[in-house]
């Protein structure tokens, strides 16, 4: 379920592992709830037509996927605060609109 590359996944309301081991990973799984909590406020769908609508418009302009899938805003703001466990107790809504 998890895409090669790639330890978790966050398709709501579930998180996706790579290895049962990965659950102890606790600034991995905050990663994956700052996406979860994105995924909630734009209704699911529409967050994930935005996220691969960005990842299009930076793949076309840096014609390398690692690089176009660090810069999509969501990710921007999950890898940014993923450190930070208390987050999402202050995280303001729609945060992830000051990465763009």
């Amino acid at each position: 379920m998890v895409p090669k590359g790639y330890t978790g996944i966050a398709i709501f309301p579930f998180i996706f592992l790579k290895y049962r081991s990965l659950k102890e990973d606790i600034v991995l799984l905050n990663h994956e709830k700052i996406h979860l909590r994105q995924q909630l406020e734009l209704l699911i769908v529409p967050f994930y037509i935005l996220y691969f609508l960005e990842f299009f418009v930076r793949f076309i302009g840096c014609r390398n996927w690692q690089q176009a899938y660090r810069n999509i805003s969501f990710e921007r703001e999950a890898y940014i605060n993923e450190k930070d466990l208390n987050y999402l107790k202050l995280r303001p809504l729609w945060n992830f609109v000051k990465y763009y």
